[in-house]
């Protein structure tokens, strides 16, 4: 299994982070991307460093390195997680603007009929964002915001953040064990 991990400027960086320790851990292979404010909100948002998580990736590449191999249809990857997933990121994807290489390998893994999902973060949405979600879900893109879930009565933050990441590697019938599953409590 190989993975390309977008991180972008919104707020909920933890998101990405936990997916990578938790990809590293499984010993999935992760090609990292970071906006630039992607990166500016790892200090602002944990207690973690970006040469922390550039380290729990396999590879990195700079987010306007528009030649890395993630930007071509010819790298073979089994799909692409935003996470989080900035509305502006959103609204590049859904228009085909691809200034970074978050968007381009995004743009890249729907032509190449490949899974992309996003976790977008924004609160509320703007009927611009929801056409934008629309336009990108028809498309077969999975939007999948981390929305926090009462059932398995979380007690923590890693609680939360475990359970949106878990919804995530579902979707690639990825193995974990970071939420109950429903009857199991």
């Amino acid at each position: 299994m190989k993975l390309i991990i977008g991180i972008t400027g919104s707020t909920g960086v933890i998101y990405g982070i936990r997916m990578l320790e938790t990809l590293k851990k499984l010993g999935v292979e992760t090609h990292l991307i970071m906006s630039e404010w992607g990166e500016k909100c790892i200090s602002m948002e944990t207690e973690h460093s970006p040469e922390y998580v550039k380290s729990l990736a396999s590879t990195t590449s700079d987010s306007k390195n528009m030649a890395a191999s993630v930007s071509s249809g010819t790298h073979r990857i089994n799909g692409m997680i935003v996470a989080p997933c900035s509305m502006k990121t959103l609204a590049a994807i859904a228009n085909g603007y691809d200034d970074t290489l978050v968007a381009r390998s995004a743009g890249v893994t729907i032509k190449e009929g490949r899974k992309l999902i996003l976790m977008a973060r924004e609160t509320p949405l703007s009927a611009i964002h929801l056409e934008n979600m629309l336009k990108l879900a028809r498309l077969g893109v999975v939007i999948l915001p981390p929305v926090t879930e009462f059932y398995t009565k979380p007690k923590t933050i890693d609680d939360i953040v475990n359970h949106g990441v878990g919804k995530c590697l579902d979707q690639f019938d990825i193995d974990h064990d970071l939420y109950p599953r429903w009857g199991s409590f």
